[in-house]
């Protein structure tokens, strides 16, 4: 018998008894509220959370009918976190980001790629618990579609971005898009998100065969 894993089993906790997910859309509210309070840009604020939004509202309607697992949770918690860090200064001006480009002596403000590697690392796991359970995809196809997905996302994302930019003021469009003078920032964007996600898929593989190592009785 196969071992059951985080990704493949389903969570069939009701959302009163979920303990766990009721402690991170706490988290997530209270942190969403603060950072909510006087960003350095309203408007780009506004932009940046229309998305974040609409997905807290789909896995909230959806859990009833396809609960994903803690570890997919856990994961999205994390990244809408540093989402809601990014939307309230915007990407280019977060505190963090100025200080890695004084100790590193970088040419611009970083955080956007933290933003970026981190969408392709910790989605990766629920794109590919998606895959698993929704499309029931094996072997090869399980590890390859959760990194083409990640791509295509993120390219996805990048030209919602720009067609945004071209609607809004100069101002807005250039504080949204966060470029910051790269005239190759979407393609490095989408590159480093890629990079996060081939991590988490190739971590998730050695853990899985791991796991199935220890599964298999005791030679005689």
């Amino acid at each position: 018998m196969r071992p059951t894993t985080a990704v493949t089993a389903t969570n069939r906790k009701r959302f009163r008894d979920h303990h766990l997910l009721h402690g991170l859309l706490a988290w997530y509210v209270v942190v969403w509220v603060f950072l909510a309070i006087d960003p350095v840009d309203r408007h780009d604020w506004f932009l940046e959370n229309i998305l974040a939004i609409g997905l807290v509202m789909v896995l909230v309607v959806t859990y009833r009918r396809f609960p994903l697992s803690d570890l997919s949770y856990v994961f999205l918690t994390v990244f809408m976190t540093l989402h809601a860090i990014g939307a309230h200064y915007t990407y280019s001006k977060v505190p963090l980001g100025f200080w890695m480009q004084e100790w590193w002596g970088l040419e611009r403000n970083h955080f956007d790629r933290i933003a970026h590697f981190s969408f392709g690392l910790f989605l990766a796991y629920p794109l590919r618990e998606l895959f698993l359970r929704r499309v029931g995809v094996r072997g090869f196809w399980a590890y390859y579609l959760p990194v083409s997905g990640i791509l295509a996302l993120s390219g996805f994302f990048e030209i919602i971005e720009s067609w945004v930019a071209l609607l809004v003021r100069p101002e807005l469009g250039e504080a949204y898009l966060g470029t910051q003078g790269d005239e190759w920032d979407a393609q490095k964007d989408m590159t480093v998100a890629v990079l996060g996600a081939c991590i988490t898929i190739m971590l998730t593989y050695a853990l899985s065969k791991l796991g199935s190592k220890k599964s298999l009785p005791d030679s005689p």
